[in-house]
């Protein structure tokens, strides 16, 4: 579907702070490879997959990064309960609340999803489903 998505990030510290404690509930993990100031950013990935990826780093144009509207990430996850622990887990590091955990009927009868958005205000989605990989 896709091989990596990246956000802008004013402070990527605080930010990668925040994605590793988040996204690790999920699984993912932060490859050590990158400089701050690499072009790459940082980046999470699944143990031993090169793909997908998730990344951050402050904008390339040097202006302020932004959450962008109508924009969203969504995570997989592998059972509800790791929805509910990636979302709580935010939500206990700076997140905020965007749509607590609980089934979406108007998406599928099995999309059980969690909204929050990051410190900076992207807005995130930590979903699963019976046949999401």
């Amino acid at each position: 579907m896709f091989s990596h998505v990246m956000i802008g990030a004013n402070d990527v510290e605080a930010m990668v702070a925040f994605y590793d404690v988040v996204l690790g509930t999920l699984g993912l993990v932060r490859i050590p490879v990158q400089p701050a100031d690499s072009p790459a950013g940082f980046i999470w990935q699944r143990c031993g997959q090169r793909w997908p990826q998730f990344a951050l780093r402050r904008p390339f144009d040097g202006r302020t990064a932004t959450a962008g509207n109508g924009v969203q990430v969504s995570f997989a996850a592998a059972s509800r309960q790791q929805v509910v622990a990636a979302w709580q887990t935010a939500i206990d590091n700076g997140g905020s609340d965007a749509g607590e955990p609980d089934v979406r009927p108007q998406y599928n009868d099995d999309f059980f999803a969690a909204y929050c958005r990051d410190p900076e205000g992207n807005k995130l989605c930590f979903v699963h489903a019976h046949d999401l990989p």
